[in-house]
């Protein structure tokens, strides 16, 4: 019975049953000779809300773009609800598209932007107008029918931007950074306010992003881009306790790196010789890791304690210097040079005041982690 109810609790993308309902099938796209998008294949579920993440020229719009019908593969096939959509032009895709600046039509109402869409399929007024003042009282909009672009705030923008999308009622709606204009506050509410919104409508999201903290608290599952290919796909607890690279470990949040060598395998652990800090590592690894293998090991800061008193055994501590402590209200962030020259992260729950707090700058301090925190990754 628990196994019967375990498999019941699958998401789709963990189903070897489910299909896909938009499939990405060896997509490359060239530019003059360069490489943007590079063999890429992606299956996204019906009612994800999938986000393609990375830094700018890693290749994540051009392939939003290819969803879109704005560009044409040089090869590969783009499958939407189990048909083949390749070749065919971007207004005869079931796809809305929400651009990085909204591109609402200035000289037009907050009502003829969101209808426009409708108008222009020719469906009759009654139904236009149905559909407008459902689509604004989603987004919570309702009253602003008469107000033009200009009249709005970034906020308001984005929501008419959004309303205009799912009043078509596409299959996928497409989003390109549709925060990045949004001051800090503002984009942490709209996000929460976007997901509702998205969870309400049932329809598949792909959002484009670089930032980690957005694409974190939106999505279903992150594909991480660099160069044109995807290098890890998962959850956001998934990509971030379990990183499958240096550079994934780097890009998604903060995190200290060990270089060393394993110098003994067992099948519940190994012990790593650092090259940074003199005492070995004792992990607790996911997968056999030979000895002689050269790696790094990551371990988030927030899973390194911090103490005045040395700890106990021989393993998973060293010591330093604090030269740095970044106070970010919640949390404040120690920056501790080591005898190699290192520095290594940790966070602390600000649990007391600044002046209250036992350990300062210049003070001599231990650190340590248990090992099941270190994340073995190859060189």
């Amino acid at each position: 019975m628990a196994q019967s109810k375990h498999l019941s609790n699958l998401e789709p993308w963990q189903d070897p049953k489910a299909q896909p309902y938009v499939s990405i099938k060896n997509i490359t796209k060239t530019f003059g000779g360069r490489v943007a998008v590079n063999n890429v294949s992606l299956s996204i579920f019906r009612g994800e809300l999938f986000s393609l993440l990375g830094r700018s020229g890693c290749g994540k719009t051009t392939l939003l773009r290819m969803l879109a019908g704005f560009e044409s593969p040089t090869s590969g096939k783009i499958f939407i609800d189990g048909i083949d959509m390749t070749d065919t032009p971007a207004y005869k895709r079931p796809v809305s598209m929400v651009f990085q600046s909204y591109a609402l039509f200035p000289h037009m109402t907050v009502e003829q932007n969101i209808a426009f869409g409708l108008i222009q399929e020719g469906l009759p007024k009654d139904e236009i107008r149905d559909r407008v003042n459902e689509y604004l009282e989603l987004v919570q909009m309702s009253g602003y029918e008469r107000r033009t672009p200009a009249q709005l705030s970034g906020g308001e923008r984005q929501r008419v931007a959004l309303a205009r999308s799912l009043v078509k009622q596409p299959k996928l709606v497409l989003l390109d950074e549709p925060l990045a204009a949004l001051d800090k506050k503002l984009r942490e509410r709209t996000q929460l306010e976007l997901v509702n919104i998205q969870e309400k409508v049932g329809v598949t999201f792909i959002m484009v992003s670089h930032d980690q903290e957005e694409a974190m608290t939106m999505s279903s599952r992150i594909g991480l881009m660099n160069e044109g290919r995807i290098l890890q796909i998962g959850g956001p607890t998934e990509i971030y306790e379990y990183p499958n690279s240096k550079y994934v470990a780097n890009f998604i949040g903060s995190v200290n790196l060990f270089d060393g060598i394993i110098v003994e395998e067992k099948f519940d652990h190994v012990i790593v010789k650092s090259t940074i800090i003199e005492k070995n590592l004792y992990i607790t690894p996911s997968a056999s890791v030979p000895v002689g293998a050269q790696i790094s090991v990551a371990i988030r800061p927030e899973k390194v304690m911090l103490t005045d008193t040395q700890p106990d055994g021989e393993y998973n501590w060293t010591n330093g210097t604090v030269k740095d402590i970044v106070y970010l209200g919640d949390v404040s962030i120690y920056h501790v040079r080591l005898r190699s020259g290192a520095i290594v992260f940790a966070t602390v729950t600000n649990s007391v005041r600044a002046a209250e707090r036992p350990i300062q700058w210049d003070d001599e301090v231990f650190l340590y982690w248990k090992a099941e925190n270190g994340i073995i990754l190859a060189m």
